[in-house]
């Protein structure tokens, strides 16, 4: 079954951490009501770093990227009827949703 990967961007920050709680929650529920198809559940970003062509780095993301999650359906469509129903969007969060492409080689 083909894998996808959904990427959070933006969202707003929680106002307190009662807020915060909640909306962990309303998520977590999200997540169960998925059932088999979450492989990976959430992966969120921490202490980003960019790295540029010329080699130099500096403390920050060019995105709006905060996390992800894998999680495996049928179909793009199914795939974007589950992100429909994401709470991340609750919080003015988007979310962009790719297949996963399985290498066939293994990279040595």
């Amino acid at each position: 079954m083909p894998q996808y990967i959904f990427i959070y961007l933006g969202g707003d920050t929680p106002s307190n951490p009662e807020e915060g709680k909640k909306h962990f929650e309303k998520y977590q529920e999200w997540l169960r009501s998925l059932g088999d198809t979450v492989v990976s559940p959430a992966i969120p970003f921490k202490d980003t770093h960019t790295v540029h062509t010329d080699g130099k780095t500096e403390q920050g993301t060019t995105t709006l990227m905060s996390g992800m999650s894998i999680l495996k359906f049928e179909s793009m469509q199914v795939a974007l009827e589950a992100a429909r129903s994401c709470p991340f969007l609750e919080i003015n969060g988007t979310l962009e949703v790719s297949e996963m492409i399985e290498m066939s080689e293994a990279v040595n």
